[in-house]
């Protein structure tokens, strides 16, 4: 599903994305960002050094068992996008995770500002306690888990929180039983649809979102919400990062795309000033105008 923008028919009315609404046309670009050395404050001022521009999206992660903070961290004029890591699903089901959930809902609803709310990503895969894999092959647990939520968030006033789910692009195991469509919750409980995917193995970017953009883009703006090119040697970073702007440009349903902008995870460098030329690479795209939504 790749087309001009200006041809797809979307109002600037358009309701997608709910409490964070998508812009057509645009997209809005921003990163989690966990530079050595570094505060999130001093991380946003270089990159804004380095791109002339502010992000548009900051990215947090925050563990199930933490407390969700009822203040906004200082990111300016970016939207916050939170990872809430997920549990077993017997331990939401129950109920026994209710108290919890709703004290969440309560602190993010307090922020006063639209946020992104990515629970328990990359569902399809075999590496978190909150795939599929690991709770009796049952992407519907997955899909209550997710209604429960929304249903609490819902009950405690929490309508600042746009929904998204995000799986990796590509499921693991491959299997029938786990394809990523069988843990979506409905176009009723989700506002956003994102996206995980990476070239570890070198793959173009069409390859990693095509699956996603192709499966949900006609219903609900698409969202990347963790990607990186890897360094193979020579140019090859800077290559992957302009074939990324020109994949994205192409893609109408693709409205924000959020960069693991980090050195700090496992031996990979995924920053964007790694190397001399990615960092132009990426200052090139952030400069395009499809990325100033």
């Amino acid at each position: 599903m790749s087309s001009d923008p200006a041809t797809t028919g979307r109002s600037a009315g358009s309701d997608r994305g709910g409490p964070v609404p998508a812009e057509p046309g645009q997209v809005m670009l921003g990163a989690y960002l966990g530079l050595s050395g570094h505060s999130l404050a001093q991380s946003l001022a270089l990159r804004r050094s380095q791109l002339g521009r502010d992000q548009r999206i900051v990215h947090q992660f925050w563990g199930f068992g933490e407390t969700l903070p009822r203040r906004r961290p200082d990111i300016g004029g970016a939207t916050l996008m939170i990872s809430w890591h997920g549990v077993r699903y017997a331990d939401i089901t129950g109920g026994g995770s209710d108290r919890r959930i709703a004290a969440a809902a309560r602190n993010l609803a307090a922020q006063g500002k639209p946020l992104l709310l990515r629970w328990g990503w990359e569902m399809n895969g075999d590496w978190f306690a909150w795939g599929g894999a690991a709770n009796g092959k049952d992407p519907g647990g997955y899909v209550t888990v997710w209604r429960r939520l929304h249903r609490i968030f819902r009950e405690e006033g929490a309508d600042n929180v746009a929904w998204v789910w995000s799986p990796n692009w590509n499921s693991s195991p491959d299997a029938s039983w786990n394809r990523m469509q069988r843990y979506y919750p409905g176009d009723d409980y989700v506002d956003w649809v994102g996206v995980s995917g990476y070239d570890f193995y070198r793959e173009s970017p069409s390859t990693l979102f095509d699956p996603v953009v192709n499966t949900y883009g006609d219903d609900k703006p698409i969202i990347i919400t963790e990607t990186a090119g890897i360094d193979f040697g020579g140019d090859s970073k800077a290559r992957w990062i302009d074939d990324l702007s020109g994949y994205v440009r192409r893609t109408s349903p693709i409205e924000a795309v959020v960069w693991f902008d980090t050195d700090t995870h496992n031996d990979t460098n995924f920053r964007i000033d790694s190397t001399a030329g990615a960092l132009a690479a990426y200052r090139k795209m952030a400069r395009n105008a499809r990325f100033q939504g």
